[in-house]
């Protein structure tokens, strides 16, 4: 099992640079293919303009769009040019409205999708609904990499942060091609429950099942001694000096993790190292 599909989405090139030569390492790793969407986007709202306008208006901002997918594509292959791998780039625009299932037909067929931190100076709304669109919509495993961090060369240490949820073992499972090539995996528990048929062998099933792939596992239980849940996992990743996180996305509604927050917008806001969600 391997990563030979890789993709990226690329809005702003010096924004990006550094995804893009990460989802290009991951890529080489495994001698698989990197996919890079150039996407110009279109924020017209239609509503706000008065009749008559609207479709000048909009095929205007589509026109705009589609010349800042072509210069995306433009720098990303004068970028690419100088690397030993199979890529291709691709220029697509679209509505910001509609970014879900407009991506979502490309990106169904990845092993991976390399994306930036959708939180953060420079992004917008857009940021967040292609990771979405990633995982919702096409179904695929995302690696979100911080600001100006590079892929690992080789990897000592991964954090799998468990709850025994269904997102966390789906996590789990698309992310062994980099829990195999690990040193080490610490699964980390936050207070098991009390009554739980697991309380006596916190992570116990989990780890067997990785040690049948080879993975050298060690367990973890951490207490909740922070409000939040995400802070106790992102000090124990700096406490280990890991390179990679690994968990489970959207264990609530979008919606609600939009409204109130949530383990997945909280770590995704002070992620230092890389980390690896899936649905």
């Amino acid at each position: 099992m391997a990563f030979k599909t890789v993709s990226t989405v690329i809005t702003d090139f010096e924004l990006h640079r550094s995804v893009l030569d990460a989802a290009a390492d991951v890529a080489a790793h495994d001698e698989g293919h990197l996919e890079v969407f150039c996407l110009g986007i279109d924020h017209t709202q239609p509503g706000f303009y008065y009749a008559g306008a609207g479709a000048m208006a909009m095929q205007s901002s589509l026109a705009e769009a589609e010349e800042q997918a072509l210069a995306l594509e433009t720098e990303v292959k004068e970028h690419l040019s100088k690397r030993d791998i199979s890529w291709a780039a691709n220029a697509l625009a679209a509505q910001s409205a509609g970014i879900g299932p407009f991506l979502s037909q490309f990106m169904r067929f990845s092993d991976l999708v390399v994306l930036g931190l959708p939180y953060g100076p420079g992004r917008g709304h857009e940021s967040e609904a292609i990771v979405e669109a990633s995982m919702f919509d096409a179904g695929a495993p995302v690696l979100v990499m911080p600001d100006n961090v590079g892929f690992p060369t080789t990897i000592d240490r991964i954090v799998v942060a468990w709850n025994e949820s269904r997102e966390a073992l789906s996590a789990v499972q698309k992310a062994l091609p980099l829990l195999k090539a690990a040193n080490t995996v610490n699964i980390a528990i936050i207070d098991p429950p009390t009554h739980s048929s697991t309380r006596s062998d916190p992570g116990g099933a989990l780890s067997q099942m990785l040690a049948r792939h080879g993975v050298h596992v060690e367990i973890s239980v951490l207490a909740k001694t922070m409000p939040r849940v995400s802070d106790v996992i992102a000090r124990h990743v700096q406490d280990l000096d890991a390179d990679l996180t690994v968990m489970g996305a959207y264990g609530h509604s979008r919606f609600r993790e939009s409204i109130l927050g949530g383990a997945t917008r909280n770590m995704l806001q002070m992620a230092k190292v890389p980390v690896f969600m899936a649905h």
